[in-house]
């Protein structure tokens, strides 16, 4: 079968490797139909290998370089196990990427997501979305709603960190919240935090997710090379600030823009990924009683929501996708997304045909 498999850095190729040989009793053979581009897999093909393992075997899955791609997927049921229940071949459904090891400290309490050994699908486990055929634990696939598009099921998995960044910032309707960054996930937050009742502002440079932005049609989007956004948002709050960011982007000048423009006693959820160490004063914190907290993926237990509210016409996440491109164009499409002047912002690959 074609897969998209990953050997190092600059290194991913469309090749032929072996099919699943065998589905155990709590497992699914899938056919993936859409993947996502994830911020994680242009790490990885920039400078990697940085989480997918290749020294040593992962220690929950044995899983090692050269690592089959794609962990944000939508895909049709092949063939279930003998011990599974409430799947049937046939249905689509979206796959929750990660596995933990549910005995550390975090899982016994609920916390997946922050399991000491986490895997994750397409990253640390033997099989990916990014190809003809996978297979994965039957307890990570939820079926699409009937409403849903196979599209749309791709978009679960980044809509889930994004709608868990807006959540950790505490947003309820009427909150005046910014979302500094129009990448991906901004974007996702953006619609998110709207279908709450939220007043949005986005602030972005890119002209080209600028444009993708406004068309969203959710809030005010400024324009942060030209615009003093802290200064503007406190001009429209009486002085106040708003009450959350989420800061999106992972740059300093972002995290600095959250920390002037949320409101004392205001919520910032870091939600983009930073690269490299940013400066702030922490005294702003301690001043303004402003609470700045990180967040990590998602709930494992989220994606039945998540479906829910997509299915039933709340989150339009189809809406962030800016590119459609097959499976033997993915070298090309990683390119792109790391052009930092580029004009793509959510990108697809068909793993197969839907």
């Amino acid at each position: 079968m074609k897969a998209a498999v990953f050997y190092g850095a600059h290194d991913i190729r469309v090749e032929d490797v072996p099919e699943p040989d065998r589905v155990l009793a709590h497992e699914v053979r899938l056919r993936p139909i859409w993947c996502g581009i994830c911020g994680t897999d242009l790490h990885e093909y920039a400078q990697g290998p940085i989480v997918i393992p290749s020294e040593e075997p992962h220690p929950l899955t044995a899983a090692s370089a050269p690592q089959i791609l794609g962990h944000e997927f939508s895909a049709e049921v092949l063939e279930i196990g003998s011990a599974v229940t409430g799947l049937r071949v046939g249905q689509k459904v979206s796959v929750m990427p990660l596995i933990f090891c549910g005995t550390c400290y975090q899982c016994r309490r609920g916390r997946g997501h922050l399991c000491a050994t986490m895997a994750c699908v397409g990253l640390s486990y033997r099989w990916g979305g990014i190809a003809e055929q996978c297979v994965v634990a039957a307890s990570q696939v939820t079926p699409l709603a009937e409403t849903m598009s196979d599209l749309q099921g791709a978009l679960v998995e980044p809509t889930a960190v994004a709608a868990y960044g807006v959540d950790r910032a505490g947003v309820r309707p009427g909150d005046a919240v910014l979302i500094t960054g129009a990448g991906p996930i901004g974007v996702l937050a953006s619609l998110y935090a709207a279908s709450l009742g939220a007043q949005v502002f986005i602030s972005e440079v890119n002209p080209k997710r600028l444009e993708l932005a406004r068309s969203l049609d959710v809030g005010e989007v400024l324009d942060a090379a030209v615009v003093d956004i802290a200064g503007e948002l406190r001009d429209r709050t009486e002085g106040v600030g708003v009450d959350a960011v989420v800061e999106c982007s992972g740059n300093e000048r972002a995290l600095q823009t959250a920390l002037a423009a949320v409101r004392a006693a205001g919520h910032i959820s870091q939600t983009g990924l930073h690269t490299r160490p940013a400066v702030i004063d922490p005294m702003v914190l301690s001043e303004r009683d402003i609470t700045l907290g990180g967040t990590w993926c998602f709930p494992t237990t989220d994606w039945p929501r998540i479906i829910d509210l997509i299915g039933r016409g709340r989150l339009p996440v189809e809406r962030a996708v800016s590119a459609q491109v097959p499976i033997d164009e993915v070298v090309g499409g990683f390119e792109t997304l790391l052009d930092p002047s580029g004009d793509q912002v959510k990108m697809l690959l068909q793993a197969t045909p839907g």
